[in-house]
């Protein structure tokens, strides 16, 4: 979707660095991702005499659009050679050319040179969105596929040689295509209304009419390349159906375009391909703009070069899209854009979406009770793989997603509105199952990292249940579970479970909390992580603390980033604390009470000036900053504002600390420290050596010069 900020018997495999990986689940739960008819075998993985990219992470490189962050490149004479995983008659190939340049590859097999090549083009490519803030030229790759005109078998060779233009090669997805289906009995063809399978006239018309005359029947659109000139209204309870997605072709960059429909529409097994060659948010170049109507079913398609496969406006009560192809859309694969009732989107493939891949977007009205399950989604190279983006009861489930881009996480569970009326999350969040592997980038706005799994309070609260349940998370460049307020209004997520994840080399940490909040963890379990295992470092600074809760279970992620004046980098390791850094400065505080606006961030905001006032005549008073980690701290300094002003006084204090937030000992007994302004209202406390805490405590129980507890700073060091 616009951001004004910012199928199928066989296995699914993906390469994460070399070769083939099977993705599977955790124990006992159901595999992620889409069954698939082809199977996808990286080019890093092949034969080649090119050279191969990456592995890269930076927005705006080839390597780092890829699939497995890798490619290769041949030029004139170069070839890249694969090996057929399994029987096969056909190929899709991903790939990208240079900016303006177009081409063929020669295609062998075996050895032997067929007389079909593959055009390859960069007139898809090469996208330009100047009006989102933080991207870039993308949308480097294309596809193109090729029926070999043979049967292959498991280790048969088969090469793409460069002729005239240098081709990077990403990856191959090698398919048994089925035999053209039959005309249904009863059907209405489009060719009997003069459709002309050549794609020479304009078949529109033809189109029209045949859905005119089968309502309640199914149009049949026969094996063929038909090209439509304009839109098709009016769609309603008749089936469109073709004889395969490899055989019957329909061209056209706006196929239904309607505001309404009675429903009962069913479009299945033919192709839709565009010619969109930007991204115009104004124009509907998509599959399907606006609504199908209740009860309706989109499966078998393959649609590309649209700039959104469905953009879901209006009644789609019960919709059920399943074993699609999506690839090389401007923008989104698909947008629930408000008002979605019981729809699943199930068992399809998503690659190169030049925005979220699969959305929802509670605009106008909430989308309810509907799913994202079982979809591969790979590449999307400018938001997220999947994107909440408010709703009631939606769900999440056993979806497998892999290198995002710049602007994105694999899935993103958003209170970000974008326009009003806007519905937030409500009910329960389900989020299941879900596989993510290189997921997560760094976001050019923010100046840092987006997790993998991100949670995000971004224009309000989230209240909502949210359950993260039996997720695994590879080799994400960054974080595993991100919870942030992405407005920077440090508004808080709340009721968030994560409850059975394996995270694998990860590159800074297992949580990024950015934001006020709480969420309990159990069963979370984690391996080579790179820097620590939390950040919790909410923004902004004094806008509360982010809680985390071991629920038990949990193993390899118990440390915490110690520095939240820097952020932490793939595989950095934890550093020590500069001896000289106030440990205390911008950490989450709380007190007992507050006088007015005088709240308890105002003594670690690193301004003498302003400062926290407990509630008054109520002796003793509290006051409590979490320092994110244990530390060996040796001396306090406590301020008050340095101006005359403030008379000099004596307030009674006793130091306490904890390493847990729940059971204290006191650390110094209650003392009368001196401040006056003369000597610049500062008081020194020194701590005894052995003391590690990381929540610190100020227990005022008198006040000389107010009836209250008092601090402009607290400032903790490591030496005394």
């Amino acid at each position: 979707m616009h951001k004004p900020v910012r199928l199928m018997p066989t296995a699914m495999v993906v390469a994460l660095s070399a070769g083939l990986l099977t993705a599977v689940a955790p124990t006992a739960h159901a595999a992620a991702g889409a069954a698939l008819p082809f199977t996808s075998v990286e080019a890093e993985s092949a034969t080649t005499t090119g050279s191969k990219i990456g592995p890269d992470y930076t927005q705006g490189t080839l390597a780092s659009e890829a699939s497995g962050r890798q490619a290769v490149r041949i030029g004139y004479g170069q070839r890249v050679e694969f090996t057929v995983p399994g029987a096969a008659n056909a190929v899709n190939l991903a790939y990208s050319v240079p900016d303006g340049q177009s081409g063929s590859l020669d295609v062998y097999v075996n050895g032997q040179k067929l007389a079909k090549t593959l055009a390859v083009t960069s007139k898809y490519s090469y996208i330009d969105t100047s009006w989102i803030p933080g991207a870039k030229t993308h949308h480097f790759y294309d596809n193109a596929r090729l029926l070999l005109g043979q049967n292959l078998q498991a280790g048969d060779k088969v090469a793409f040689q460069a002729t005239g233009v240098q081709v990077t090669v990403d990856v191959a997805d090698f398919e048994q295509v089925a035999a053209a289906g039959s005309k249904p009995a009863g059907a209405v063809s489009v060719t009997d209304k003069g459709a002309d399978p050549s794609g020479q006239g304009d078949s529109t018309q033809a189109f029209r009419d045949a859905i005119a005359a089968a309502q309640g029947g199914v149009v049949w659109i026969p094996p063929g390349d038909y090209r439509l000139t304009s839109s098709l209204s009016g769609v309603q309870s008749v089936t469109l159906q073709g004889a395969g997605s490899w055989y019957s072709v329909v061209h056209t960059s706006r196929f239904i375009d309607q505001s309404s429909s009675s429903g009962g529409v069913r479009i299945k097994d033919f192709a839709v391909i565009g010619e969109v060659t930007e991204r115009v948010d104004s124009n509907p170049d998509n599959f399907v703009n606006g609504s199908l109507g209740p009860n309706s079913s989109v499966s078998g398609m393959w649609l590309q070069h649209l700039k959104v496969g469905l953009w879901l406006l209006g009644n789609n009560d019960n919709l059920v899209v399943e074993n699609n192809r999506f690839l090389d859309m401007t923008a989104d694969g698909l947008n629930l854009n408000g008002n979605a009732r019981g729809v699943r989107v199930r068992n399809n493939f998503l690659r190169n979406q030049g925005d979220d891949a699969l959305a929802m977007w509670s605009l106008y009205a909430p989308d309810t009770n509907s799913s994202f399950e079982n979809n591969t989604i790979t590449q999307p190279n400018l938001a997220n793989g999947i994107a909440i983006y408010g709703g009631t009861d939606i769900a999440v489930r056993n979806n497998l997603i892999s290198d995002t881009n710049a602007l994105g996480s694999g899935v993103a569970i958003s209170n970000q509105k974008f326009l009003d009326p806007f519905f937030p999350l409500s009910g329960t969040i389900t989020v299941d199952g879900n596989t993510l592997v290189r997921t997560g980038a760094m976001n050019p706005n923010w100046k840092h990292p987006m997790g993998a799994l991100r949670v995000d309070s971004y224009d309000s609260a989230i209240n909502a249940n949210v359950s993260i349940t039996n997720t695994t998370i590879t080799d994400s460049p960054y974080s595993a579970f991100e919870f942030v307020s992405g407005g920077g209004q440090g508004y808080p997520v709340r009721n968030v479970t994560v409850d059975g994840a394996t995270v694998r080399n990860t590159g800074t940490v297992v949580v990024q909390a950015e934001a006020q909040g709480a969420a309990a963890f159990r069963n979370v379990t984690a391996a080579s992580v790179g820097a620590a295992g939390i950040y919790n470092c909410p923004y902004p600074a004094n806008s509360g603390a982010f809680a985390l809760t071991d629920g038990g279970g949990n193993s390899g992620w118990s440390s915490t980033w110690s520095d939240c004046s820097t952020w932490p980098q793939p595989g950095q390791g934890n550093p020590d604390p500069d001896p000289a850094r106030n440990l205390a400065k911008g950490r989450p505080a709380t007190a007992t009470g507050s006088q007015d606006v005088y709240t308890p961030g105002k003594a670690v905001d690193g301004d003498a000036n302003s400062y926290w006032e407990s509630t008054n005549n109520a002796f003793p008073q509290s006051w409590t900053v979490d320092l994110g980690t244990s530390y060996a701290v040796r001396r306090l300094v406590l301020k008050l504002p340095p101006s005359a002003a403030w008379g000099a006084r004596t307030q009674t204090v006793t130091v306490l600390g904890s390493t847990d937030g729940s059971t204290y000992s006191t650390v110094v007994g209650a003392t009368g420290y001196r401040f006056d302004p003369a000597t610049g209202n500062t008081a020194s406390v020194s701590l005894p050596s052995g003391t590690n805490l990381r929540y610190l405590r100020l227990s005022v129980s008198a006040n000389t010069g107010w009836p209250a507890g008092q601090f402009s700073e607290v400032e903790a060091y490591p030496t005394s």
